[in-house]
């Protein structure tokens, strides 16, 4: 889909803005290409254009979205990546099934308050997290396609809209009883978050660690109960 809007300013010099608005193919962030012409009163000049891209998170505008700035936004905004992995004491097929259930997530990923996985397209689910850091309440929502996994090797997505982040888990083995997993993920920093972004990082690192500790005791659970 696209849009596209113009509006102009009445002063002896004035510009004109045609703003071009479409949705990028990666990070699920909204690309504007603004392209400006000026012009003086009594004169028209030729054209000149210039092609001017600005990213911010998709939906950072929407009236339901948590966190609205009347500030202007970045032109550039800034992607981190966070990876981290633990040794789990199960079979590494028993990780990967585990993980494969999105649903469950919530129960020992400390900031993902819900999971839905949408029935008639099992490859989307919606994500919402939740997490009070940095002195606010913290709260995004996104719709994420998990791409073709490969089977008790890797599972990996990226979000379509809502916060922009991609990310992927790899399981490698280690015994025929217990493998290693690693979880690595990529976001564009929200911009009610860039004052803090030199600490988001190993803030989010922790997070993930500690989520992953608490799954290696989720996965051997889940483990006991599907032997039994």
């Amino acid at each position: 889909m696209s849009a596209t809007s113009s509006f102009s300013v009445s002063n002896p010099t004035y510009m004109t803005h045609l703003i071009r608005r479409s949705r990028s193919r990666s990070g699920g962030a909204v690309v504007f290409n603004a392209i400006s012409s000026l012009r003086k009163s009594h004169c028209l000049r030729p054209q000149s254009m210039t092609d001017v891209f600005f990213r911010y998170p998709y939906g950072a505008t929407k009236r339901n979205s948590i966190f609205t700035s009347t500030r202007p936004f970045s032109p550039v905004m800034e992607w981190q990546d966070c990876t981290v992995r633990t040794e789990i004491d199960v079979p590494i097929s028993v990780a990967y099934n585990c993980y494969s259930d999105r649903q469950s997530i919530p129960r020992w990923m400390p900031f993902i308050s819900s999971v839905e996985v949408l029935e008639d397209k099992p490859d989307l689910s919606k994500w919402s997290l939740k997490y009070e850091a940095f002195g606010r309440d913290i709260e995004f929502s996104w719709l994420a396609r998990n791409m073709q996994p490969i089977p008790n090797q890797k599972i990996h997505w990226r979000s379509l809209e809502g916060l922009p982040n991609r990310g992927a888990v790899r399981f490698y083995p280690k015994s025929p009883s217990s493998c290693t997993v690693e979880l690595t993920v990529s976001y564009e920093i929200p911009q009610v978050l860039i004052p803090v972004a030199s600490a988001l990082r190993p803030f989010l690192e922790g997070l993930l660690l500690r989520g992953l500790e608490r799954f290696a005791k989720f996965a051997k659970t889940y483990h006991a109960d599907s032997t039994v």
